[in-house]
């Protein structure tokens, strides 16, 4: 589990980020999720966006996603998700304590 300093930290890295992800009409598919899992092993750190034609609440979908993909929810604004979950092959991110 993040502590708040540690989410800060990836909120400030995540603000930067451009979203690599887009969630549309079609929601969550098997796909989408093998995807969004295999760029947080090799990214960490990624950002997430719902279109407008997707009508799923973007809380509801930053839920189900790091279930899927077993990683954390950082922040949802607006219609943006930001995850984080640590590489098993070559942790890049080091988070303060």
């Amino acid at each position: 589990m993040l502590n708040s300093k540690q989410r800060a930290y990836l909120m400030s890295m995540a603000s930067k980020l451009t979203p690599i992800f887009q969630i549309g009409k079609a929601s969550l598919t098997p796909e989408l999720a093998a995807a969004i899992d295999a760029a947080l092993e090799k990214r960490e750190l990624i950002k997430i966006s719902v279109l407008k034609n997707c009508f799923d609440d973007p809380k509801e979908l930053a839920q189900m996603i790091s279930e899927r993909t077993r990683s954390q929810v950082v922040q949802v604004i607006g219609k943006k998700i930001v995850l984080f979950r640590v590489s098993k092959k070559k942790p890049v991110i080091e988070l303060p304590k």
